[in-house]
């Protein structure tokens, strides 16, 4: 079976296309790295892929606010072309600043159609200050979301300084309410976070770290699932080495992150 095509949108300010497009590959999908400009220039393109990845950096530097320009653009160029390629049985992905530009866009949470108006937020966090750490996840397992099955908790890292997910009162009731939730941010012992810093690094209410739309193809999440993909890239892997070394045990070679990528190729398998 031919493997999934995926397109990694790349502009100004990105920084986090190669490891991305790297981390797809390694889960065995197809992907290519397209400047958002070339897309607009020939939007047909995006009927050519399966699946659709806004990757994490700072588009436009955030100058207006994280993902806001990158959104408008998008908007005022190309929607029509990204409702019809969402209509599709595809896949997207955002991380971070894609999940940003996908809030702006109204792609997610989608609570009705068509998409288009933004209904929630990613706003400064609760710090007021830049984060970059790792962070405990666990996965919602009533969630529709095609990218987290199978998964249970998951070690990865944040860097950030608009990830305080906020949503009105009714807005937030019927995401909880229809299962929307994809991960929240956890204790050490896998106990909610409850808000609390740095295991809720950013405030997010009701620690939520990702969401999806109602279908389950289309998530964003603030923690970058690309920079965790491998044991030895993890905080903690030198002391789990030994700890595992200690009982015999050969460490493995892939981490958390992976699977995330791992589900989204398997999906059209």
């Amino acid at each position: 079976m031919a493997k999934p095509r995926t397109l990694v949108i790349t502009g100004y300010g990105i920084n986090c296309d190669e490891e991305t497009r790297f981390a797809f590959e390694y889960a065995g999908a197809e992907a290519v790295i397209m400047h958002i400009n070339d897309i607009i220039d020939n939007p047909a393109i995006l009927d050519r892929y399966q699946i659709v990845s806004f990757p994490g950096g700072f588009s436009y530097g955030d100058d207006t606010g994280s993902g806001k320009a990158l959104a408008s653009r998008i908007k005022n160029n190309l929607m029509e072309e990204l409702r019809r390629f969402i209509e599709r049985d595809t896949l997207m992905l955002g991380i971070c600043n894609g999940f940003q530009v996908m809030v702006h866009l109204g792609i997610l949470p989608a609570l009705e159609r068509p998409i288009g108006e933004a209904q929630v937020a990613l706003i400064h966090n609760g710090s007021n200050r830049y984060q970059c750490r790792w962070v405990d996840l666990t996965v919602e397992a009533a969630s529709p979301s095609v990218f987290t099955r199978g998964l249970g908790t998951l070690h990865i890292p944040v860097a950030h300084g608009e990830g305080n997910f906020y949503a009105p009162e009714g807005i937030l009731e019927t995401i909880e309410a229809r299962k929307l939730v994809t991960m929240r941010y956890v204790g050490p012992a896998g106990a909610p976070a409850g808000g609390e810093f740095p295991h809720n690094p950013n405030g997010s209410i009701n620690d939520i770290a990702s969401i999806c739309d109602g279908t389950g193809r289309i998530m964003g999440m603030m923690p970058h699932p690309e920079r965790g993909m491998f044991f030895s890239q993890r905080d903690d892997w030198t002391l789990l080495r030994e700890e595992m070394r200690r009982h015999g045990e050969a460490p493995p070679e892939l981490s958390d992150g992976v699977g995330i990528f791992m589900n989204a190729a398997g999906y059209f398998s």
